[in-house]
């Protein structure tokens, strides 16, 4: 679970997540890391999954790297759990390149769609 502040960030905003809509979430990162942050939370009442990856993709490696060396990333597994039907989407904050290369590469793209589609911030939501 990478990014810039994660899984500190991340898991608070998966926690809000499930507090103000009743999301249901699967967390996928460093099972011990997620699951401390989830106790500083209070998230024990929350209908939060945690999946361990033992790999990190750092914001600045190669997206080539990430999807060749990176087997067991956060990114990878959260993937590789779309693909299989165990999860509904794949949302990261961390390197978009290598997200996206990933998920090219592991789930694919819908039919009649060549290239995947970045989500924009919508304010408010």
């Amino acid at each position: 679970m990478g990014g810039d502040y994660g899984p500190a960030v991340i898991v608070e905003g998966a926690v809000a997540a499930a507090r103000e809509y009743g999301a249901s979430l699967l967390l996928v990162g460093d099972k011990a890391a997620v699951e401390r942050e989830l106790a500083r939370c209070k998230a024990h009442d929350l209908a939060l999954e945690v999946r361990h990856a033992s790999q990190v993709v750092g914001m600045a490696e190669a997206p080539s790297q990430a999807l060749r060396r990176k087997r067991d990333s956060s990114l990878r597994v959260a993937a590789d759990l779309v693909r299989d039907g165990e999860a509904a989407a794949l949302v990261s904050a961390g390197n978009t390149g290598a997200a996206l290369a990933i998920a090219m590469f592991v789930v694919g793209v819908l039919p009649g769609v060549d290239r995947p589609a970045i989500a924009a911030v919508l304010p408010n939501l």
